[in-house]
């Protein structure tokens, strides 16, 4: 990539770039996108599964013997490396771009999901969780930005939601390799989890040529005074979409963009970003992050300790309520994803939040009273977090999509940094803790809270909302490089109203197909 020093020697020009990835028709290429990108969470939902699931193998003595407050405290040194990761890779891929960060976030992925079936103690434990959870931060900073700026704009919701909701594809997968890796007719108790992670690095190795085929982002390139190359990768795609049978020239791009290359966003105009030109924006993504970190950072990961405390489950069998549970996780972004687009962003959001938060007071109510065997609790869990998935996936498509191209790594990285730190830090702990007293009636008060956040949030996404389907990201955030020459595009102004100032006129028939 060329140097800042370069991109502030730029000449201004003009491109219709964004708009011609817009009008895009679906096509094996945007699948590309989503299988290349999206497996990493396949990858990290059963990674993550099989933490929760061999949780209460580890309280055993033949294995690590670990306190109930140790290991919700590992889950917490796993936040915490998310936190960092993403800050520092959320920084480098606005400057290096976003391909670049896909190799270094999932190399450290593997190694330290490789390290984790080795650890010994609980210190090393921690240590490589925290190094899992760095390379996690980062990977949700790159992807989500390329996802954003690679999707057409009409389709950007569903996708964005679909492939954060394959996350739950993996965690089903750990769920079933639990029944038999924690089963001890099959392994011994100190071996069986250890394959667990080893395994699961394995499978992350094909990753990496599958991403090999997912170009730079061509707004980024425009951006960094590239234009040549962002050129180059849009008629590429082009060519190869046009080249698919029953597929017609592609109509022209409508509006274009005149971008004048600066040099790296400081971290002053940042905060003035937020804080002064889009200060509703930034207390919306802050609400939607912080409040389903907390949801299921609390209740998610602690699930498995709930039904070994509290319903006699043994750790081998845990599994089995799992897999109902993360497979509703997967099916509410699928099920739910197309709406997003076509309702819209504002009344989806709300509504997933609101359902989710009274399944969930309802559900710690009949908890209490002990009127719910296992298999009940985790059928109306299940179905609490059908909606409460597509919650949680449309705050990372917020964040991502209503800030400035040139920003927009950092800006998911500080959200889901803030949100991890207020909700998803704290949850474990705090849930963990009440677990620990054995009382019902103490999870229960822990549920009401984590349901007055989720409605707390509806209220502020009733308030400060963006309307921002089926619109050009550049419609909804104007870059910051874009000149006042530009057709076709938004101006950058403080918050004044809930909408973009435009929406992408640029339709296709294939995009139905998808719905």
């Amino acid at each position: 990539m060329k140097e800042a020093i370069n991109v502030e020697h730029a000449q201004t020009f003009r491109s219709d770039v964004p708009g011609r990835l817009d009008r895009l028709p679906w096509s094996r290429f945007h699948w590309l996108v989503i299988v290349a990108l999206g497996v990493t969470w396949i990858i990290d939902g059963l990674e993550v599964t099989l933490i929760a699931s061999v949780s209460p193998m580890l309280e055993r003595p033949d294995t690590l013997h670990l306190s109930v407050e140790r290991i919700t405290q590992l889950t917490s040194a796993y936040l915490a490396g998310a936190v960092i990761g993403a800050l520092v890779f959320g920084y480098l891929t606005d400057r290096l771009g976003r391909k670049k960060l896909f190799v270094v976030t999932l190399g450290l992925y593997l190694i330290s999901a490789l390290l984790t079936a080795f650890a010994w103690d609980f210190a090393s434990f921690a240590v490589f969780r925290f190094l899992t959870g760095a390379a996690i931060g980062g990977e949700y900073s790159a992807i989500n930005s390329a996802v954003d700026e690679l999707i057409p704009g009409r389709v950007r919701g569903w996708a964005d939601l679909a492939i954060n909701g394959t996350y739950w594809v993996g965690a089903a997968v750990g769920s079933l390799a639990c029944l038999i890796l924690l089963d001890p007719a099959w392994f011994r108790p100190d071996l069986g989890w250890r394959l667990g992670f080893g395994v699961g690095a394995a499978l992350g190795l094909g990753i990496i040529f599958l991403r090999d085929g997912v170009p730079e982002s061509p707004r980024w390139l425009l951006t960094h005074g590239q234009p040549d190359e962002a050129e180059r990768i849009v008629g590429e795609i082009e060519r190869r979409i046009e080249s698919q049978p029953g597929v017609v020239k592609l109509p022209p791009a409508e509006g274009s963009i005149v971008i004048r290359p600066r040099g790296p966003v400081g971290f002053g105009e940042l905060a003035g970003v937020m804080l002064k030109t889009y200060p509703t924006r930034t207390v919306l993504g802050l609400a939607l992050i912080a409040s389903q970190a907390f949801l299921y950072n609390g209740v998610y990961f602690t699930f498995p300790l709930i039904l070994s405390n509290f319903y006699e489950v043994s750790p081998g069998s845990t599994g089995l309520y799992l897999l109902p549970f993360a497979l509703s996780n997967f099916l509410g972004p699928l099920i739910l994803g197309r709406f997003f687009d076509t309702v819209g962003r504002r009344i989806m959001i709300a509504g997933t939040y609101t359902i989710s938060a009274i399944l969930l007071a309802v559900s710690g109510y009949l908890f209490a009273e002990g009127r719910l065997t296992a298999t009940e609790q985790t059928i109306l869990w299940a179905l609490v977090f059908f909606f409460a998935s597509s919650a949680a996936s449309s705050a990372y498509l917020t964040v991502s999509e209503i800030f400035p191209v040139e920003l927009r790594g950092m800006i998911i990285a500080m959200f889901f940094a803030a949100g991890t730190l207020l909700g998803g830090t704290l949850a474990p702990w705090f849930f963990g803790s009440l677990i620990a007293t054995r009382s019902r009636a103490s999870l229960f008060h822990g549920d009401l809270i984590a349901s007055g956040l989720l409605l707390a949030t509806v209220v502020i996404v009733w308030l400060y909302g963006v309307d921002a389907e089926r619109s050009s990201l550049e419609d909804v955030a104007r870059p910051l490089s874009a000149s006042d020459e530009s057709e076709g595009e938004g101006e950058a102004k403080p918050d004044s109203s809930s909408s973009p100032s435009g929406s992408s006129s640029a339709t296709s028939g294939l995009a139905s197909s998808l719905h």
